[in-house]
């Protein structure tokens, strides 16, 4: 996996990642215990609020930002956005109203919301071969996971010394670190042929690529999955815990160790998996086996002593968070063949609003029924979500899918261009990519 470091301008890139990563855990934190300083007892519902601008601002401003991305340069677009977010956590240690968290919060995630998904489509112009990309995927998941473990420890060690305003440093020195990496590499310059478009379809072009697409509406039914069973774990965790089985931080610390330790050992051994095994295979089989661990959890939880569930807890959310990794690793391989160049920040940014949409609607969801339900019924409920979402991806994508599919032009004149090497009536066969010559995927013929 670590072979792709070879490549300077993807290590920097993954090193702007990982810095910025950790910057971001350190704000969590620090956010967390700034909102209890504010609003006390109301500290819970301030942070909701927040994690619902959040949600808000990647559903709105992703779709925007994919549809101007294209006409940017990618590294003057990514050191702007850097630059932005480090002077949003450099302002929140000032704050002195609970409204100035929700303004400064969506302008950092607005930020955030453009950064990430143009950070996305660029790495697959850099590591162009597929294998290459693979690992590039599963080391960003495996950086997300580490970012996870390793940020609560080092702000804990920190708070200790310096206090958690100063924690709001650390998170601006990460911004700054990735801006100055991504400054020091070249970057491909993104294709620019949607300059053609308008500024409402280069706005909406991801999005319609994206639902033309059969693994694509596929993958939105996966990402609900994914958002129902990463909510449960997410929200709820700590209420399991905590409140269910009456355990110490320790024990939640561990138990939300043993979800990410899953999730990294996946992450580690995905790439030779994905080498034996096709993308729908490994994800809707990473999807079903969530959806089956959380509705078995919650069965047991109906019916087990809460002084013998913890060890279950464990096993049961080390083994989800593998099906976690591996359902999430693929998705930027069936979003780079999914898009011509010129269209990859578009879809990436479909991708991240469409997901992020799933998690608004699943985060509250849990939350609610966690409360007003009990935890059986939550963990029944968003496991009953997640099956429906792998049941719906096994529908929308086709068990057989050739890369290469004939197709008609009718709209097409004889001597047009693409159709130069075609057969007669216009019927010609190569890579189908939604474009504007293929608006619509062709029927499967018989």
């Amino acid at each position: 996996m670590l072979s792709v470091l070879r490549n300077r301008t993807y290590r920097r890139l993954f090193a702007a990642q990982v810095v910025a990563l950790l910057g971001t855990g350190l704000m969590s934190v620090a956010l967390a215990l700034l909102a209890f300083e504010l609003a006390g007892a109301n500290a819970g519902a301030v942070l909701g609020t927040a994690l619902a601008i959040k949600m808000i601002a990647y559903v709105g401003v992703a779709p925007l930002a994919g549809g101007l991305a294209s006409r940017l340069p990618r590294r003057t677009l990514l050191v702007a956005l850097d630059l932005v977010r480090a002077l949003v956590a450099l302002a929140l240690p000032f704050v002195d109203q609970v409204w100035q968290i929700y303004v400064l919060i969506a302008v950092l995630q607005s930020a955030s919301a453009a950064f990430t998904p143009t950070f996305q489509a660029t790495i697959p112009d850099i590591l162009p071969d597929e294998r290459d990309y693979t690992r590039a995927l599963s080391l960003s998941r495996l950086a997300y996971d580490l970012e996870n473990l390793l940020s609560p420890i080092l702000a804990a060690l920190l708070i200790s010394v310096i206090g958690f305003h100063w924690l709001f440093g650390g998170t601006v020195a990460g911004f700054l670190a990735s801006a100055a990496l991504v400054l020091s590499v070249t970057l491909p310059m993104a294709a620019g042929s949607v300059g053609r478009y308008g500024p409402f379809k280069r706005i909406t072009r991801g999005v319609r690529i994206y639902l033309a697409t059969p693994r694509l509406r596929a993958l939105l039914a996966l990402n609900l999955s994914v958002a129902a069973i990463g909510a449960m774990v997410i929200v709820n965790t700590v209420v399991l815990v905590k409140g269910t089985l009456g355990l110490s931080d320790a024990a939640l610390a561990l138990t939300m160790a043993a979800f990410g330790g899953g999730s990294m050992v996946a992450a580690l051994t995905l790439p030779g998996v994905l080498d034996r095994f096709g993308d729908r295979d490994v994800m809707l089989a990473a999807g079903g086996a969530m959806a089956v661990l959380m509705l078995g959890f919650a069965g047991l939880a109906a019916r087990m002593q809460p002084s013998g569930l913890w060890p279950v807890l464990l096993v049961f959310w080390a083994l989800i968070g593998i099906g976690y990794s591996a359902a999430q690793v693929p998705v930027g391989r069936l979003l780079r063949r999914s898009a011509h160049r010129e269209d990859r920040p578009a879809v990436y940014a479909a991708q991240f609003a469409l997901s992020h949409a799933c998690w608004l609607v699943t985060y509250p969801l849990a939350g609610w029924l966690g409360q007003t339900a009990g935890m059986p019924a939550a963990l029944a409920v968003l496991g009953v979500l997640a099956a429906a979402g792998v049941f719906v991806a096994a529908r929308r994508w086709p068990a057989s899918e050739p890369e290469v599919l004939a197709h008609d032009h009718p709209e097409l004149a004889p001597d047009h261009p693409h159709l130069a090497e075609s057969q007669a009536r216009g019927r010609h066969a190569h890579a189908f990519i939604i474009d504007d010559l293929h608006a619509r995927w062709p029927t499967p013929t018989r």
